[in-house]
């Protein structure tokens, strides 16, 4: 686990190194200005040596300033490596859910990726800052002040022995309290980011239906329960301060008494003033690496969550992959169903399409039609390999897909899904997803042929027009039109309508589907509808019931032949008949 998140540190290896050398310099200064003052005031003042106090003291001032140095250029680095770290990790967080097939993103929700890539990420941070830091400066500064200790006066130095485990025992078990809370809380994160994410996107359902006060409870719910998670924890934290400081007392008190019982007993042979002096601020100096130690163990107690969580994402295996050697050329349109079974989870029983067989030519137009549910979506999506079949084997161009690189596949089969989705920026920007090089005349074709460029001309700014995220600034059927055009700039193979001229007019769809016989014949277009007016001219229409195809045929045929299609047409046709006698 540990040696997956370190490949993420990379080019910030020379800053991971260099944080914790300056930390060392610094303690090992820090823990040498006791000395000095101890020399300061035994062998200068109290002998009345000025020469030697001034020279002890210049010898203070550049320890001193040089431990300044070090301490920033410790931060400095430190800083830059715990930042750089953050930042690959980030990276390579995200470009692994980029690989990621529709079966992995389904495995993680949206709100949980979310959490991972921005608190977790951050604890990680905040640990590893420390671990190159405070990590390397805690055990030195203890261990090197224990030996400075012990060579002053070995029997005094007992008392750090007898305090310490019993401040390391406290710290222990405070921290081991803590980690279980706050992985729940953590986890809690997951549900509030996912409140979030919901309200937001639909916060047009949220004010139509005046449920803001539902959503605000649900809000508060999680929230509270992430504050209750935090107080709790802190609460059993807030030890760490009182156990702090009853140690550091107990420890100054024991010295104090001991310390000046040795002076007055040996007259200052056994231990002098200087060194007394030196005694209570090493005394503080390891116990404040106690300190520093029982935060860090609470720190990577905290964040060992994040870290399993990053890691998990990390080590998911993408269930579909590239052959060593693909084949990168898609020599036509056509699509061979042979056999085809497919079930989301990958069991038998919960299977959503069932034994499809299906050929469709090159430059076919072909029309799906369906109830909800039926399979229609899923069969459209095994054809660029967002999802893989689960039985049989589907052909593109003579060739299982399964046998295509993944990006060569999908670059020849252009979808219109469901969920349109435009992104922030120009109209032109937008369409240039399709192919990133094209010129402004290719844009403007291609939404001539969606019958985008009627509505475009209308706006004040053209095509330079400014679309929100999300395209909430256009109505949804101008959205469908603009995703249509992205699409056949692409001058894609094979072209997926699924359910996307559903917010058009009849007329426009029927101008649609003119526009890609007579500009596209050679693309292989398959129109996935409710309404039977968007299938009707397609050159074969398949009706799917419940995971099967239940009838091939032209719309003359399955009107006459299939029962489930002739249902559809006249329950539609009877419906825009009583709309036209009214």
């Amino acid at each position: 686990m540990i040696k997956r998140l370190m490949k993420s540190i990379r080019e910030y290896k020379t800053p991971s190194l260099l944080a914790p050398f300056f930390v060392a310099l610094e303690v090992v200064l820090e823990v040498i200005i006791p000395l000095l003052m101890a020399n300061l005031i035994d062998d200068g003042i109290y002998q009345g040596e000025m020469r030697l106090v001034y020279k002890i003291g210049i010898e203070l001032i550049i320890c001193a300033i040089l431990s300044l140095i070090f301490g920033m250029l410790s931060g400095m680095f430190a800083a830059k490596a715990s930042s750089g770290f953050a930042k690959n990790l980030r990276q390579d967080l995200y470009y692994k859910v980029q690989t990621f097939s529709f079966t992995n993103i389904d495995k993680f929700s949206t709100s949980s990726l979310v959490t991972r890539l921005t608190t977790d990420i951050t604890n990680v941070q905040m640990a590893y800052q420390m671990i190159i830091r405070i990590a390397v400066r805690a055990p030195l500064m203890l261990i090197i002040s224990l030996f400075f200790a012990f060579s002053i006066n070995r029997s005094l130095s007992l008392i750090f022995l007898i305090v310490i485990p019993i401040l390391g025992f406290g710290l222990f078990y405070i921290s081991k309290k803590v980690h279980p809370i706050m992985e729940r809380v953590f986890k809690r994160y997951d549900a509030l980011n996912n409140v979030v994410e919901e309200n937001v996107g639909a916060i047009r359902v949220v004010k139509s239906f005046v449920l803001e006060k539902e959503e605000i409870k649900k809000f508060k719910h999680v929230s509270n329960e992430i504050y209750q998670g935090f107080s709790k924890a802190e609460k059993i934290l807030a030890f760490n301060g009182p156990l702090m400081q009853f140690a550091i007392y107990a420890c100054i008190l024991l010295i104090s008494w001991f310390g000046a019982k040795i002076i007055v007993t040996t007259n200052m042979t056994g231990l002098t003033t200087g060194e007394l002096m030196t005694m209570f601020t090493y005394s503080i100096q390891i116990l404040s690496s106690l300190m520093m130690l029982s935060m860090i163990f609470v720190m990577i107690t905290i964040s060992r969550a994040s870290i399993e969580r990053i890691v998990e994402v990390l080590e998911e295996e993408p269930s579909i992959k590239d052959k060593k050697d693909p084949i990168y050329e898609v020599k036509d349109g056509s699509i061979d169903f042979d056999k085809v079974s497919f079930s989301y989870v990958g069991k038998k029983e919960k299977e959503c399409l069932k034994n499809i067989n299906l050929h469709i030519k090159s430059g076919e137009t072909i029309g799906i039609i369906g109830g909800t549910g039926s399979g229609k979506s899923s069969l459209v999506n095994l054809i660029p390999r967002l999802y893989d079949v689960t039985e049989g084997s589907l052909k593109v161009g003579g060739v299982n897909v399964k046998d295509y690189d993944l990006e060569a596949l999908r670059k020849e089969v252009a979808c219109v899904l469901q969920k349109n989705v435009l992104f922030s920026g120009t109209i032109t920007e937008n369409i240039r997803w399709g192919d990133e090089k094209a010129s402004k005349e290719e844009v403007e074709r291609v939404c001539k042929l969606a019958q985008a460029d009627e509505f475009i001309q209308k706006f004040p700014k053209k095509y330079d027009t400014y679309i929100e995220e999300g395209g909430t600034n256009v109505s949804g059927g101008q959205k469908q039109r603009l995703c249509i055009a992205r699409a056949l700039l692409r001058k894609p193979k094979i072209l997926i309508l699924d359910d996307s001229t559903s917010a058009v007019d009849t007329k426009t769809d029927n101008l649609i589907q003119t526009a890609f016989k007579e500009e596209i014949p050679d693309t292989t277009k398959i129109i996935i509808a409710q309404r039977i007016s968007s299938v009707e001219n397609c050159d074969r229409i398949i009706v799917i019931y419940h995971g099967e195809i239940n009838g091939i045929g032209t719309h003359e045929e399955l009107l006459k032949s299939n029962k489930i299609y002739k249902e559809i047409y006249n329950s539609q046709t009877k419906g825009s008949d009583t709309n036209e006698k009214k």
